[in-house]
């Protein structure tokens, strides 16, 4: 039976996260745009942060958790049934408009198959075509009607290949300062709770939020903390994102200690903040987690490994001068790269003593990561989205209406 006027107008909208970080960013912006659009609902992918914030999560993000291009054919059928998935149900609820956050690889996919539909498309946390890829800009501007950027040098790409683009700053700054002022306990209580020395050197590693990143990049960082702590007192802890499974982690720790008991790596959930806040080094994946430990101010040694066909192939795409963000951002090397070949156990061991042992270029590191924050933008930048978001929607609805009435008319 077809539906009606008011049935097809039924307020809602489809918001889609793949990652651990986009479901943060999700939930914090289904939070903002509640009471900007009352008697709203909000339906799609993510994870626990959207589904706290309201969010019917249809499909769960860890089905599109996937890097790489050998990793992602193998994980091809889950993400294509988790697709139809959520194209069935934006057909039968018919969205005002659809908020796709980050993850190119699904939603650029997806943004094609709601335009053909006939849904308005919103983008938040623009992807990075500007370091490959550059050639899909095109596809961006067939198929995103609006594009939300976090940096500032993103809104002049956009705008220069015709994209409907605002600036709306980085949410990582009011995230950042949120959770310590709400979440932190001291340095000695951190400590304390984790049965760690508050005068030993400390060592935070964070192996990424995804299992095929910690299965690439864990090993590796443990074989070099075996390194460091064979030669000094050494400390580490080693930060579990939330989505990751503790338990087999903790097996690896496990078995680690069975083998060499003078390695001392206490896993942690839900305080990664405070782990690098509390850390003299941290040796970072590249991502996210690498803007988090530059707010923070925590010197970091940055490290990746993907499987060996996709560092081959990234190699004619990829087509920028550095790897992680914070040397991005600031143009030039301030921390440490260590990426495939290069992430070796005596490397990173090497670039943790040097900022252990060296005073001038630990200091060094930490003013150079406390002008990047300026390069992220002013606190706010949920509330700019929400706005944002909620104007779209408003002048999308009433021209809706208006043509459907005119067209009524006209039949008439």
């Amino acid at each position: 039976m077809p539906r009606s006027l008011d049935d097809r107008l039924s307020p809602c909208l489809m918001m889609v996260a793949g990652e651990r970080s986009g479901d943060v960013y999700g939930g914090e912006l289904a939070t903002a745009l509640a009471p900007r659009l009352p008697g709203f609902s909000f339906f799609g992918c993510g994870g626990t942060e959207m589904r706290a914030a309201g969010v019917e999560t249809i499909v769960d993000a860890h089905q599109f958790a996937m890097v790489g291009i050998t990793e992602v054919a193998s994980g091809l059928p889950r993400a294509w049934r988790a697709l139809r998935s959520l194209m069935k149900e934006a057909d039968r609820r018919r969205p005002q408009a659809a908020i796709l956050i980050d993850s190119p690889s699904l939603n650029l996919r997806l943004a094609k198959r709601l335009k053909r539909r006939g849904v308005a498309v919103i983008y938040f946390v623009s992807p990075q075509l500007w370091a490959w890829k550059k050639w899909r800009l095109r596809h961006v501007k067939q198929r995103v009607d609006k594009m939300l950027c976090l940096f500032a040098f993103e809104e002049a790409l956009y705008r220069q290949a015709g994209v409907c683009v605002e600036y709306v700053g980085h949410p990582l700054i009011d995230l950042v300062e949120r959770r310590r002022r709400q979440t932190y306990a001291t340095r000695q209580e951190f400590f304390r709770r984790f049965e760690l020395g508050a005068e030993v050197p400390t060592v935070a590693l964070l192996p990424g939020s995804r299992a095929i990143e910690v299965a690439y990049n864990l090993p590796v960082m443990l074989a070099s903390a075996e390194r460091l702590a064979s030669r000094r007192p050494v400390q580490f802890i080693l930060a579990i994102a939330p989505a990751l499974d503790a338990a087999r982690i903790q097996s690896e720790l496990t078995r680690l200690a069975s083998r060499n008991g003078r390695v001392a790596v206490r896993a942690v959930t839900g305080a990664t903040l405070e782990s690098l806040e509390f850390s003299d080094v941290a040796v970072v994946a590249s991502g996210t987690a690498t803007l988090e430990a530059a707010l923070v101010e925590c010197p970091m040694v940055v490290v990746y490994r993907v499987a060996p066909v996709t560092a081959f192939l990234a190699r004619f795409m990829v087509d920028v001068p550095f790897y992680s963000m914070v040397n991005l951002l600031a143009e030039k090397k301030v921390v440490p790269e260590l990426i495939q070949e290069g992430f070796t156990p005596s490397a990173v061991a090497a670039e943790i003593e040097r900022l252990l042992d060296c005073p001038s270029a630990r200091q060094e590191m930490v003013c150079e990561l406390r002008s990047l924050r300026s390069r992220l933008g002013t606190s706010g930048a949920i509330e700019r989205a929400a706005t944002a978001v909620a104007n779209f929607v408003s002048v999308a609805r009433i021209s809706l209406v208006g043509n459907r009435l005119l067209r009524s008319h006209g039949s008439g």
